[in-house]
């Protein structure tokens, strides 16, 4: 006589059961972490604006009275001087006495700020700059596989400090140490990694084709 219900069935509903729960948590978590990783900088910078708007706002005034009431002159001009300083402030730093006078300026004052260095040359990169020293992609050997990451830093005695993210959330993972055999920098955009990461791997190909490119050279 079979039984109704064999228990195997049930251990084996429960566990697929438990794996589904898994996996929704983890995806609603790190799309949480993603949002907040975009949408932070961008509220961040309109409240930035907003604040220089209304700090320059004084300034453009006794030409508000030159144009149409109808127009929002004040929000306009103010809107146009805090760019325009933007804008020539992006060109000074460009200049060899403005780079030097940034780079005192964060040594001295905004270094200081945790994670400071670590979030410039993220955005930087993201920005398309092949300047920063950190956020090179790479391939990574941990265990026996290749995994994608970043190197962070490159230690006295020729070690890596690289930074292997999860997936699809590339801005939360681990950070290991490891020695320069294991790590195999790709000559990829940083962005392309980014959003290999955040197709679950989609692409890797290309990170392992420029890894034997660089390896036959």
């Amino acid at each position: 006589m079979k039984p109704a219900n064999p228990p195997i069935l049930g251990e084996m509903t429960t566990d697929l059961d438990s794996i589904a729960v898994k996996h929704i948590s983890q995806f609603l978590l790190s799309s949480f972490v993603s949002g907040v990783v975009i949408l932070t900088p961008v509220y961040l910078s309109v409240l930035l604006l907003l604040k220089a708007m209304h700090v320059v706002g004084g300034l453009v005034r006794p030409f508000v009275k030159l144009l149409p009431q109808w127009f929002p002159a004040e929000q306009v001009l103010s809107l146009l001087l805090v760019l325009l300083v933007c804008f020539l402030t992006g060109v000074a730093v460009r200049t060899p006495a403005g780079r030097a006078a940034r780079e005192r300026i964060e040594k001295s004052l905004f270094e200081r700020i945790p994670g400071y260095a670590l979030f410039r040359s993220l955005t930087q990169q993201l920005a398309g700059s092949r300047e920063e020293r950190v956020w090179k992609p790479a391939l990574a050997e941990i265990e026996e596989a290749l995994v994608p990451a970043f190197i962070i830093e490159e230690l006295e005695d020729g070690s890596f400090t690289v930074f292997v993210p999860s997936v699809p959330t590339p801005f939360s993972g681990t950070v290991y140490i490891l020695t320069p055999d294991r790590v195999h920098p790709v000559d990829v955009p940083f962005t392309h990694a980014i959003k290999l990461l955040s197709r679950w791997g989609a692409g890797s190909k290309e990170l392992v084709a420029a890894m034997k490119n660089q390896k036959a050279a």
